[in-house]
């Protein structure tokens, strides 16, 4: 079955078909939303959490789809974008604070403090190179690098041509490299 069939069926109101169309998206999403948000109020947990009402809106908006040309992933996309965004507008009024009422019985499996630490300094770092972009070029760099669409795709989100996304990613790459080697020399 074809990425179209599955779509159609899901518009349809197939349970099977909704079921494997989230299947297949919810992992793009999580990786769209975890490069977006990065260590933004709280880290994963968070880029985790916009992600599921990322996959809610499309199960809210499935039903009103209408294929008019373009992939699939420019709709899904253009959700995940515009709930980022919110996500982003909340963490600029602060967070809530919930307390927890029990200590769990077993240590936690999470990763530990260094783990966190490192992953943090890494997710900062890189959020600074892609802030250092424009912001098409960022766009285009988190959806081919992080989510790994292909630059068809791509093109049909950012309504830009696949050589076009190509010839911005190249630029975009060239750029972070200049930029992350004159940090590299600041620090020598």
């Amino acid at each position: 079955m074809t990425d179209a069939d599955l779509v159609a069926q899901a518009v349809q109101g197939s349970p099977q078909a909704v079921e494997s169309l989230l299947a297949h998206i919810r992992p793009q999403v999580v990786r769209y939303c975890r490069a977006r948000l990065g260590p933004l109020s709280g880290g994963y947990t968070t880029a985790d959490d916009v992600a599921q009402e990322v996959c809610v809106a499309i199960l809210g908006a499935l039903p009103r789809f209408r294929d008019q040309g373009v992939p699939f992933s420019a709709f899904v996309f253009g959700i995940a974008a515009r709930k980022v965004a919110d996500a982003h507008r909340a963490a600029t009024r602060g967070f809530p604070l919930s307390v927890v009422d029990t200590v769990p019985d077993r240590p936690d499996a999470n990763p530990g403090p260094e783990q966190l630490a490192l992953a943090a300094d890494l997710s900062r770092r890189l959020t600074f190179l892609l802030s250092e972009l424009p912001e098409t070029q960022r766009e285009i760099i988190v959806l081919r690098v992080a989510v790994g669409l292909p630059a068809e795709e791509v093109g049909n989100v950012m309504g830009m041509s696949a050589a076009a996304v190509r010839v911005a990613q190249s630029r975009a790459l060239h750029r972070l490299r200049n930029i992350a080697g004159s940090l590299v020399d600041e620090m020598a």
